[in-house]
């Protein structure tokens, strides 16, 4: 894999976006100190995925942000770009769709508060799938290749764990390692999850047993609904010829008393004429009585008269 191009923008005193272009054979950048060329392999490192803030000289992660001066306000993100030419030999995985792709382009994006992502040819990846790109192209944010200052002595006074190290990933296995740990913690969480599938069939076979117990007694209560249900209907067939038997009885009683009426009712309209001819009657007599009676007190009274005229005649 070789370096071809590193765009920063707002990585640590490189507030504006910033291009290094890297030809093949060999690239120097030179200047005085404090102009940013430790920040420049620190750069690097960081889109390789280091996630040290102390070997990136900060207290977090989010001190390589532009912190901003006097003239110029702190920026809220920091963005990294990687392009490399790697060989169509080496192993990139889940990154790049077309497999004859000879570059690889990486993108490390931090933002305040929001931590960072890794992008890869455009896909959004994850930081250990960078790490092992970088691993088995025989780099990464650790490689020896990257040399800082008093990295030349921590080589030289280094222990032979590191050594070995280093000659591992000069020699191009330290991606091994890396896919073997990752290999390892999958089969960790493979045995963690058989344990916890394990005790999960345990638990179901116990559900079973009670699931079963329960369905023998919804089957019983099944069996006993349908025999409620059969004598309730029978119950309410008896009660119903009982209630049409009665219902006939009260008709048939019903009948007779209305044919009962009928006939008081007849005789009582026979009453009731018979009654109006007796009024009648009886007021055609009290009017022939009146007038009798006025007659036979004009009677009285014509003769008191002539009683009285006969009386002075004499």
């Amino acid at each position: 894999m070789r370096i071809k191009r590193l765009k920063l923008t707002g990585f640590k005193s490189f507030v504006e976006p910033t291009e290094l272009q890297i030809e093949r054979g060999l690239t120097g950048i030179v200047g005085p100190n404090g102009c940013g060329k430790s920040n420049l392999l620190e750069a690097i490192r960081w889109v390789m995925g280091e996630n040290s803030p102390k070997s990136m000289r900060g207290g977090g992660m989010e001190d390589v942000i532009f912190a901003g001066t006097a003239q110029r306000p702190q920026r809220d993100f920091a963005e990294v770009s990687l392009l490399a030419e790697h060989d169509s030999g080496e192993n990139i995985p889940g990154v790049i769709a077309n497999d004859d792709d000879e570059e690889l382009e990486v993108v490390r994006r931090i933002e305040r508060g929001a931590g960072s992502a890794y992008r890869a040819n455009g896909r959004d990846v994850r930081a250990k799938d960078i790490a092992l790109i970088f691993a088995d192209a025989a780099t990464g944010a650790h490689s020896p290749a990257l040399v800082s200052q008093g990295r030349i002595g921590a080589i030289i006074a280094a222990k032979p764990q590191e050594r070995r190290m280093m000659l591992e990933e000069a020699a191009g296995i330290s991606g091994l390692h890396v896919r073997r740990k990752d290999a390892e913690q999958k089969l960790r969480a493979a045995e963690t999850n058989l344990n916890r599938l394990a005790t999960i069939l345990a638990d179901m076979d116990a559900r079973a047993a009670t699931l079963k117990k329960q369905a023998r007694q919804a089957e019983r209560y099944r069996k006993l609904s349908g025999e409620i249900t059969q004598a309730e209907a029978r119950l309410i067939f008896v009660r119903w010829k009982e209630a049409k038997a009665a219902a006939e009885a009260a008709r048939a009683e019903a009948d007779a008393a209305g044919a009962v009426v009928e006939q008081a009712s007849i005789g009582q309209r026979e009453l009731t004429a018979l009654q109006q001819d007796a009024v009648r009657k009886l007021a055609d007599d009290r009017a022939a009585a009146m007038a009798a009676r006025d007659a036979a007190s004009d009677l009285s009274n014509r003769l008191v008269q002539l009683t009285s005229e006969r009386d002075r005649l004499i």
